[in-house]
């Protein structure tokens, strides 16, 4: 996936890894910089391996619903403090992290057409966590509780 970044007037691209990628310090203006961000997390396996990887990242997303289900397919968009889209991308769980330099960031997650937003501070080494969550549609989402008084 290309995600589409500006900064300090350069047109940067770069391509999402899952497998582990270290990151120099940040180059001078007009050199290009991957950005590095990962999506996932279904089932108790993703979730392992994304909590070991969690020291790679200063920025890590969680996406449910208020009744507490995990959601997939989430929208997120990041942008710097300028207003310059540095992410784009559709998560495939629950999970999103990503490394970013230090800094503000406007952080927009949008799910069935419902986008939340909340600006973040990024240190360089501190895995800042931020939990998203949208309000249940009882036409489409089973709550949690039915399965849990099921068993």
């Amino acid at each position: 996936m290309k995600i589409l970044m500006r900064g300090a007037g350069a047109v940067i691209l770069a391509v999402m890894a899952l497998g582990s990628v270290h990151s120099a310090d940040m180059p001078a203006a007009g050199a290009a910089v991957a950005i590095t961000h990962i999506s996932g997390g279904i089932g108790d396996a993703e979730q392992q391996q994304f909590a070991a990887r969690e020291q790679e990242f200063n920025l890590k997303l969680v996406f449910s619903l208020t009744a507490g289900n995990y959601l997939a397919d989430v929208t997120v968009l990041v942008s710097d403090a300028k207003g310059h889209k540095l992410i784009e991308h559709v998560a495939e769980g629950p999970l999103f992290m990503a490394r970013l330099p230090a800094g503000e960031y406007q952080v927009a997650v949008t799910h069935r057409g419902k986008t939340l937003n909340r600006k973040t501070r990024l240190a360089d080494h501190r895995l800042r966590t931020e939990h998203f969550r949208w309000p249940a549609d009882p036409q489409d989402d089973l709550p949690v509780s039915r399965w849990l008084d099921k068993e």
